[in-house]
């Protein structure tokens, strides 16, 4: 049968076919072992399915993407460059229309600069003062937003004229992300649909990903231009100089090659392969401590070091010997350093690849450490101070709504904190929710209804990450003053997996039989009574039988029919009829020992007056 599902995931069948086999061997009559590994394979082969579908579906983006940034690192004309950025935006997210708007920075608005699909003249001549309509929010806010329906979307300031305008062009929804140039907003890419239409995390962070090559095309575009316009100064003024303008469009096409390969995702290690390629010699680049990050230039004296400094406080290359030393820092504090080992190389490149390195460094450490710091302060405010003022606010510029249901999940990892850190900040940028760090403890507040589910995927997760077992409890967050008790039942969730030699799982208290009545906030006795009791009950209520009243007995005899019989004053084959029909309700294993025990407690609870609400669906009374 696994060849068969093979065979079903080699030829991509839909989801429907992979039912096949069961049904099959359901007709021919195969017994539950059977059905249920059936069942085991399916599950299975259902999420290779939906992972090599993810992945397909990635690959095509980002091959949408590379070739994009391939693009527009080929144009040189600035009003090219904005076009293809546009028209690449309308073909990768499939929309109706893509326009561009730019910083007006003498007017202090933004202006309508490309469009693609535009049928409006009144649209195209639009201008968006900072916080009006949906693109001046995003301009304003530096962050990007999303609406389905346009008019009915109060997040943002409407203006008769915008508002005129949208809906001539007939737009409904739109997406718009920001155009960054490091923390400086240039403008806003935007894509719109005709019809209401909710866009997706995954089409969010594709556009945003355009509009960072988009970003860094347009300044690399002004830069050329800036570049050509000197060299032809330099040109009319130093008519003998070749030399030294073929030595500046060397530079000029080392950076562009760099920034080629930034805006299509590489490194510091391929910056460092285009240095190396064009100079030549051995390059070596130091993090702000001074360690290698890639490549070898031999041992490095405290000389060396000493260039860095005097090559930070002069803003040049500094030469020491054979070797260049071009470093660079960010208020004071170095950032990185380039050591090239060559008798003779041009310092400009080196320079720039310098500053290349930097700005990469500095990019992700400024993302990671702002998004990771901003989530993890409000969600420790959620837990300790709920009743400050304005956390529904904060989150909602995260992009996390407190007033939709929520799960709170405290994983247990005991120890490796910054790789647990990172881990939980990075599944809080992804599923829109919030990420804290706390001692040997990682917390994280996720949208959702499923505690169980989700405290069972967050222990595996993590525990293959860190290499070690990690465990999780979970619990349900309905609504934003309910954190604090929601994290404590989590935390006491996962003490408990813990305590109970279940370390490596995760569970809510629902998942933890009777035990969850001791650890959960809410003590749901009903709840508890109706999972363990309820089938019984509610056939005891249709059907006006004594089921309940015989397991009672049942146990209270000590497991035996005969005596069972005697204290309800009823013959042994009606005891063992009625215990038959108990089966076939609680299913199989239902005198298990840590079941009975759950059932005991169920029917005592029950007895004491927490009744089963459950209208079960049984087979018919004896």
């Amino acid at each position: 049968m696994s060849r068969r599902y093979l065979e079903l995931l080699a030829r991509e069948a839909s989801a429907v076919e992979f039912e096949g086999p069961i049904v099959e061997a359901r007709a021919r009559g195969a017994d539950a072992a059977e059905i249920e590994e059936l069942e085991q394979a399916k599950i299975e082969a259902l999420r290779v399915r939906a992972l090599l579908r993810r992945r397909a579906r990635r690959e095509a983006e980002l091959s949408a993407l590379y070739d994009t940034a391939g693009d527009l690192a080929a144009l040189r004309d600035l009003d090219a460059v904005l076009e293809a950025i546009v028209h690449r935006a309308r073909q990768l997210l499939a929309t109706d229309i893509a326009y561009m708007t730019l910083h007006d920075p003498e007017r202090g608005d933004t202006y309508m600069r490309v469009t693609d699909g535009s049928i409006s003249a009144k649209f195209r001549a639009l201008r968006l003062a900072m916080g009006a309509g949906l693109g001046g929010l995003v301009a304003q806010t530096a962050t990007p937003y999303a609406t389905a329906d346009y008019f009915a979307d109060p997040r943002f300031r409407h203006e008769g004229h915008i508002d005129e305008a949208v809906e001539e062009e007939g737009l409904v929804a739109i997406l718009g992300v920001p155009l960054r140039l490091g923390q400086r907003v240039i403008g806003v890419l935007m894509a719109a649909n005709r019809s209401a239409r909710p866009f997706q995390q995954e089409e969010v962070a594709l556009l945003a990903s355009l509009a960072a090559h988009a970003a860094v095309a347009i300044d690399n575009a002004r830069l050329l231009q800036e570049t050509r316009n000197a060299l032809e100064e330099l040109s009319r003024a130093h008519r003998t100089s070749r030399a030294r303008g073929e030595a500046v469009e060397r530079a000029a096409l080392a950076h562009d090659r760099m920034t080629s390969l930034v805006l299509r995702g590489g490194g510091i290690e391929d910056v460092a392969a285009v240095v190396t390629d064009v100079l030549g010699g051995a390059l070596a680049v130091l993090d702000d401590l001074g360690r290698p990050l890639t490549g070898d230039v031999g041992e490095l004296d405290a000389g060396v070091f000493e260039a860095a400094q005097a090559s930070r406080a002069l803003g040049r290359t500094v030469r020491r010997g054979e070797l260049l030393v071009a470093s660079v820092d960010v208020g004071g504090e170095p950032l990185c350093t380039l050591v090239l080992r060559s008798d003779d190389a041009d310092e400009r490149i080196l320079e720039r690849a310098a500053l290349v390195c930097a700005l990469l460094l500095l990019f992700r450490r400024s993302v990671a450490e702002a998004e990771g710091r901003v989530r993890g302060e409000l969600l420790d405010d959620l837990i300790a101070r709920p009743d400050s003022p304005g956390l529904a606010d904060r989150a909602r510029r995260l992009g996390v709504d407190l007033g939709a249901p929520h799960v709170v999940v405290v994983v247990k990892h005991g120890g490796q904190r910054e790789r647990a850190a990172f881990w939980a900040s990075s599944q809080a940028a992804i599923r829109h929710g919030l990420a804290a760090g706390r001692g040997d403890e990682v917390v994280l507040l996720l949208p959702g209804e499923r505690p169980g589910a989700l405290a069972a995927r967050a222990a595996a997760e993590l525990s293959a990450s860190l290499g070690r077992q990690a465990t999780a409890g979970a619990a349900l967050a309905a609504a934003e003053g309910v954190v604090p008790y929601a994290y404590q039942e989590a935390r006491r969730c996962a003490e408990a997996l813990i305590a109970l030699g279940r370390a490596g799982e995760g569970a809510s208290a629902a998942e933890l039989g009777f035990v969850g009545l001791l650890v959960g906030d809410g003590r749901d006795v009903r709840g508890f009574v109706d999972r363990v009791l309820g089938a019984v009950i509610g056939y005891d209520a249709r059907r006006g039988t004594a089921l309940t009243d015989t397991l009672a007995a049942y146990f209270g005899t000590g497991g035996s029919p005969s005596r069972t019989a005697e204290a309800l004053h009823i013959h042994v084959n009606t005891v063992t009829q009625r215990l038959d029909r108990v089966g076939r309700l609680l299913g199989d294993g239902w005198q298990e020992p840590e079941r009975a025990l759950e059932l005991q407690l169920a029917l005592r609870l029950h007895r004491l007056g927490h009744t089963s609400t459950r209208q079960s669906v049984g087979p018919d009374s004896i």
